[in-house]
């Protein structure tokens, strides 16, 4: 992974004062998209009605709805916890979005204490994230859950 210092300095300089939560998780994605190496899918998904539902991202077109407890991103909400995951095709109940895809990090987004949505990062590189990648984007996140969110994580 990138430095994740700069990377979370990039993003509060992103969104630091700008009110729009739509905006602020395009350019998010984009920064995600543009700094960290062997990615092929980096966005969001948004709790909308009980279920997740696709957010901004970048890469190709994607799965619209998620329901809470099937795949990577519906078990991080389910389980309240990052999912990082070495070999999507192990992973039961996996949703192939992208058959290109390999292996996967699902970070939750919190907000009042509350699920929000989730942070979704995809490799066509097996066991592309590690703990340290894992820790710098759960950091990557609680600056969102602040800045786009509005605290009370």
């Amino acid at each position: 992974m990138t430095d994740n210092h700069a990377l979370c300095a990039a993003l509060s300089a992103l969104t630091e004062g700008v009110p729009h939560r739509i905006a602020n998780l395009a350019n998010a994605s984009a920064l995600l998209y543009d700094v960290l190496p062997d990615l092929n899918w980096a966005g969001f998904y948004l709790m909308e009605g009980g279920r997740l539902v696709l957010g901004p991202f970048q890469g190709k077109p994607a799965c619209i709805e998620i329901a809470v407890g099937r795949g990577v991103c519906g078990t991080a909400v389910a389980e309240n916890a990052a999912q990082r995951v070495p070999d999507v095709h192990a992973f039961p109940g996996h949703i192939a979005c992208d058959g290109a895809s390999n292996s996967e990090l699902v970070i939750p987004i919190h907000m009042g204490g509350a699920v929000v949505g989730v942070l979704d990062l995809d490799s066509p590189v097996f066991d592309r994230f590690s703990e340290a990648d894992q820790a710098g984007l759960e950091a990557f996140v609680r600056i969102l859950e602040e800045t786009v969110f509005g605290g009370d994580a």
